[in-house]
């Protein structure tokens, strides 16, 4: 067994071994709202459920040269956003938005995605992606190494869901027809593949 510890490592090292380990991870695409009213859209698998009570995810976005991304710096600014859930049918569209743009592009015009008004928040949402979240600022933890914070860690408020009629029945969501993409390591996503049930212990 190779057994390290993290300080032993150099950044990127780390970052491989995260990224290589917990897999699959969840894509979520945002889409948030500058104060010049850009529109910005970008995938993030740093991405999780917190809680049900209230319904709260958590969103983890890296700094870059200790700036704030976009996505972090318009959710922090404008305390709301919408996240949704990346699937396959609108996979090659969702990679396009992971492209390096200027604050001041949007990167719709890289997609064929449509955008749509949301009920609860001022930002839009994508219509073509089957579960969407309007979702509020709940609270903004930095995340500091060495005093420089590295990261911004967002944990958002659910305000409305939106779910293709398809994908609910009965108060549940069909994964087989959601068909949700998982985030692995380099360039590779997953798809979800054979599924087991196994009952819980009493």
């Amino acid at each position: 067994m190779v057994s390290i510890r993290p300080e032993e490592l150099s950044e990127r090292d780390n970052y491989k071994f995260l990224i290589g380990s917990i897999i699959p991870r969840p894509v979520a695409v945002v889409t948030s709202i500058s104060e010049e009213t850009i529109v910005n859209i970008a995938p993030f698998s740093y991405f999780n459920i917190v809680t049900s009570n209230p319904p709260i995810v958590s969103l983890a976005i890296q700094r870059k040269s200790g700036e704030m991304k976009d996505t972090a710096r318009n959710i922090v600014t404008k305390k709301e956003a919408v996240i949704h859930i990346a699937d396959e049918t609108s996979l090659e569209d969702i990679n396009q938005t992971a492209a390096n743009l200027k604050a001041t592009e949007s990167e719709l015009s890289l997609t064929n995605f449509t955008l749509g008004n949301s009920e609860e928040v001022s930002v839009p949402l994508i219509e073509e992606l089957k579960i969407k979240m309007e979702v509020e600022l709940y609270q903004h933890v930095p995340i500091k190494s060495d005093q420089e914070v590295n990261a911004d860690l967002l944990l958002l408020k659910i305000k409305k869901y939106h779910i293709v009629d398809e994908l609910y029945h009965e108060g549940r969501i069909d994964p087989d027809l959601l068909n949700p993409v998982s985030r692995l390591a380099g360039n590779d996503y997953a798809t979800l593949g054979e599924k087991r049930t196994i009952k819980r212990p009493d």
